[in-house]
């Protein structure tokens, strides 16, 4: 064997060697995901934990639940940049994309988000006027439907001054305003319903805000196009079996569908800027 064969050889070998790593690497890669804190940890974690190891049985792609204390927190995560992928409400987004470039992969074409207010069912408030100079519960300040969209109608539409008092997640806001605590609380109306029944028999809703286009799942431009294709397909998918449908009607998502920045375009003309929360 001659020395030009085998240095051939020796180089041919070493490049097999490092693109077998790079495999290795993929492979053992591990995607961190945030999910809006709407519910308390273990909800959340039970909601997404089946959808997660789904998309892995389908993909090979290990995606990791990344938890996050209360949607104040999630925001910072978001804004860093710590998660690669995100489920966040539509004004998250376009702030996202404004500072890390995250883009919407999916979301549920099946519905419309809009926000609510709720009233305890022997509350003397029978018009959101009523609400002027009372606390109103909402989960964070830039939850969009639960607060940022109902804050700016409160103040712009019907130019009324409300407390505000901020708990955290959409189960603690409805709970304060079982027990008194808040004269009226911001929610949407997916959370109502996933309340337990003693819960959502003493509320009702006394206010619908505007209708949007729902929570995307985003990508961070640092996962590479294939990876970001193979888990919006495999998303995708779980929504056209039976079994699929069932996961993702909990988080809840109707009917999932492919999301565009087009979609929540719409955002930009509502003023919430004004009251966004930094």
């Amino acid at each position: 064997m001659s020395i030009h064969y085998t240095r051939v050889l020796r180089i041919f070998s070493f490049v097999l060697l490092i693109l077998a790593a790079a495999a290795v690497s993929a492979a053992d890669e591990v995607l961190r995901i945030g999910v809006v804190p709407q519910f308390d940890a273990r909800q959340t974690r039970m909601i997404w934990q089946p959808i997660l190891h789904a998309l892995k049985e389908q993909t090979g792609i290990r995606i990791e639940l990344v938890g996050s204390p209360d949607i104040p927190e999630f925001e910072k995560q978001v804004m860093a940049g710590e998660f690669d992928l995100a489920y966040m409400n539509p004004y998250h987004l376009l702030k996202a994309n404004e500072a890390q470039g995250y883009m919407p992969l999916v979301r549920d074409v099946g519905r419309t988000l809009f926000g609510i207010v709720v009233i305890r069912n022997d509350s003397p408030v029978t018009d959101i006027h009523d609400l002027d100079g009372k606390t109103v519960a909402f989960p964070a300040p830039n939850a969009l439907g639960a607060a940022l969209i109902p804050r700016a109608e409160f103040g712009e539409s019907y130019e009324i001054d409300i407390l505000p008092l901020y708990v955290k997640s959409h189960s603690s806001v409805y709970l304060n305003v079982v027990t008194g605590q808040a004269d009226a609380g911001g929610g949407v109306q997916k959370t109502l319903q996933s309340q337990p029944e003693h819960i959502r028999n003493a509320l009702k809703v006394i206010y619908e805000t505007p209708q949007v286009a729902p929570h995307p799942l985003a990508v961070h431009p640092r996962v590479d196009k294939e990876t970001s294709s193979t888990i919006s397909k495999a998303f995708l998918q779980l929504g056209i079996t039976q079994e699929g449908s069932a996961l993702l009607a909990r988080i809840p998502m109707k009917q999932a569908g492919r999301a565009s920045m087009v979609d929540y375009e719409p955002l930009k003309e509502m003023g919430l800027d004004r009251y966004y929360v930094q």
